[in-house]
Parts: C-alpha cells; structure tokens; sequence
C-alpha cells in the first residue's frame, strides 16, 4: 500500500466473486483504490479491460489454486462464494473451505488486511422487532448465514494467531434500489457500499471488526456504530423508495418476511439428498 495525492492507493487488490452481482458492480468502482485489480470467481468474467486489471479463474475449493491467487496482493476483498441458501453439501467447498483458503493464503502471502462480506443471515432469526449491535449473539438462519457465521470465526482466529485485521461486513440488501418492506430496512446502496469497503481497507488498528452493510435507513434494526469507527458515514437512504414499496401488498402475519430479520432464508429447506 502507497500514498499518493489521490490518497492511499493500493497496488494490488484481489476481489473475489467478481462474475457475482455484488462483484460487477465493485469492478468499475474499486478501480480507483488500487493500481492493479486481481478479479476472480469460478465463473466466466468479461476480459481484462486493460493493464489495470487481472481475471483469474479459481475454485475457491482448490486450496493450492487460491494460494496462487493471493499471492502478490496487497489486500482481499472476499465476496466469493454460494450467495443464497443451498444445502450444506453446496455450501461446504465455496463458503467454508474457500473462505479458509483465503486466509490460508493470506497468511502464507503476508496479506495484512481482509474485508470480509458477511452477511446479515448470520443474525437472521432475531425478530424484526429487535434492535440488536454487531457483539449480539449469532443467530445464523440457514446453512448461508452459518458459512458466514464460520467466516467471522475465522476472521477472528486469524488475527489473534497471525495478526491478519478483517473488517467483518454483514451486508443487509445491497440492490439499485429495496425491493421490499424487509428492503427498506436492510438496504445498502452502490454508492454506500463502495465508501464502507474504501473504510475498511484503509481505517487503521481494525483487529477484527464486524460493522452493518446498511444505508441510513429509517426503523433500523442494527445499532451500527463500529461502522462510525471506521469512519464511515451513509449518504443515501431508503427514505425516496417507500412510496412505492408501500404501494406492494403486506405480507401476511406469519409470513418470515414479516417476523424475522432474515427474511424468507428463515423458512427455506431441509435439503434433502
């Protein structure tokens, strides 16, 4: 990591899961924190834009493969993996190998700094009802939210033994705009997302802290104030949508869209074999 007048810039920053939703939009506007962005995901990826960027296809449960993948990477920026609920059998390779693959890596590679993209699955059966901060118990609601929960374990784990600081975000809703009545108190726009990643590359003596992905949203459930230690400040709001998100019928009184942070993750499986 460098200064410059442009303020700290990187020079080579790994962002996996990048052929992701969450991932195509962080391609263009990572761009700026880094002289090089590695790009990585199992699937197919656009081409390299230019000498700014490198595409590399990995599994992330392909141990060796991810070690070449950190290797000459200055941080890590982990969004890869299975993305909604699955079966633990789906969830185990990408979510719970990879992600120790990663730090794995990390600490073979001397990578000091990791974000990691939870999710706020890991605390999804607290009821809507409840305002809880980012030190209240884990209430993992599937098998998405316990790969997520196990990633936050290791985060911790390695900074104790290795000294690798990780800022843990449990993303809420991170769409151009709430789709929902849950939306509107879970969302995190492009442009807020974007700052809360720049805050946990750069905020200094992060250990391992685990911060809210959320807009400045009303009704609020998460106490997000580790994230203000990071310096971050939301600038956008699900405030301008509700409108028309209340216009959409109301979900019933024993709908989990309706009951629990989670949402419908609350409810979806067994997955039978």
């Amino acid at each position: 990591m460098t200064d410059s007048n442009d303020g700290v810039v990187f020079e080579r920053l790994l962002l996996t899961g990048a052929a992701g939703g969450l991932g195509k939009v962080l391609r263009e506007r990572l761009r700026p924190f880094t002289r090089i962005l590695r790009l990585s995901d199992i699937a197919d990826m656009a081409p390299a834009k230019g000498p700014h960027e490198e595409v590399v296809i990995c599994d992330l449960a392909d141990k060796q493969a991810v070690d070449r993948l950190v290797e000459g990477c200055d941080a890590v920026l982990h969004f890869g993996g299975v993305s909604t609920e699955h079966s633990f059998e789906d969830i185990l390779g990408p979510n719970i190998c990879g992600t120790y693959h990663i730090y794995e890596a990390a600490r073979r590679h001397g990578v000091k700094r990791v974000v990691f993209a939870s999710s706020n699955h890991v605390i999804g059966f607290y009821k809507q009802t409840e305002t809880i901060d980012a030190n209240a118990p884990r209430r993992p609601d599937g098998y998405y939210g316990l790969s997520k929960s196990y990633g936050e374990d290791l985060a911790s784990f390695y900074f104790d033994r290795y000294g690798i600081e990780t800022v843990s975000i449990r993303i809420g809703s991170s769409f151009p705009e709430p789709q929902n009545r849950r939306m509107m108190h879970t969302w995190l726009s492009y442009r807020d997302l974007t700052e809360l990643l720049r805050c946990a590359l750069t905020a200094p003596n992060v250990g391992h802290t685990v911060v809210y992905g959320m807009s400045d949203n009303d009704g609020v459930w998460w106490d997000n104030h580790l994230a203000q230690s990071l310096g971050f400040t939301p600038q956008d709001s699900s405030r301008p949508f509700r409108e028309n998100v209340e216009a959409q019928p109301e979900p019933a009184a024993d709908d989990p869209n309706r009951i629990y942070q989670g949402g419908a993750f609350t409810a979806q499986g067994p997955f039978e074999r």
